[in-house]
């Protein structure tokens, strides 16, 4: 599936190239540029392209969102502070400041802290890298 921007996007960019064809003496109506624009981005009709557009699945996270979970296996609370998306609504790049900083480390004697992370989760909330007894870097709690 490719990248598709959202609805409005779609209608913006439709009403868009019904104005520029206008400013050339090409008047066509609303309907008309929704037509063209879904051809333009390969697609049989508008309807067509208002359904795939429509299947892209609402963002894991929201920039600002306070999340918890576990890094590295211990608990954490932060907030979003960058969040893309990397894989059409199926994996997501996000960086977190935690509250308070995680202590990485499995050694008591030993103190490795982490205030701010980037990772990147899948739809269920998981990074798909490991640590060496198979648990994920990061599970974001999505309830």
């Amino acid at each position: 599936m490719t990248n598709l921007p959202s609805l409005n996007a779609l209608k913006a960019q439709a009403k868009s190239l019904r104005q520029s064809l206008a400013s050339t003496g090409h008047m066509i109506n609303h309907a008309q540029s929704l037509e063209l624009l879904a051809k333009q981005l390969g697609h049989r009709d508008w309807n067509t392209l208002h359904a795939k557009s429509g299947i892209i699945p609402a963002p894991l996270v929201q920039l600002g969102q306070h999340i918890t979970g576990l890094y590295l296996g211990r608990p954490f609370a932060g907030t979003v502070i960058r969040v893309s998306d990397i894989g059409n609504g199926t994996r997501y790049q996000l960086t977190l400041r935690f509250d308070d900083p995680v202590n990485v480390s499995k050694f008591d004697s030993m103190v490795v802290e982490r205030r701010q992370v980037t990772a990147m989760i899948d739809r269920t909330g998981q990074t798909s890298e490991k640590t060496s007894d198979g648990t994920p870097h990061m599970t974001v709690n999505l309830t």
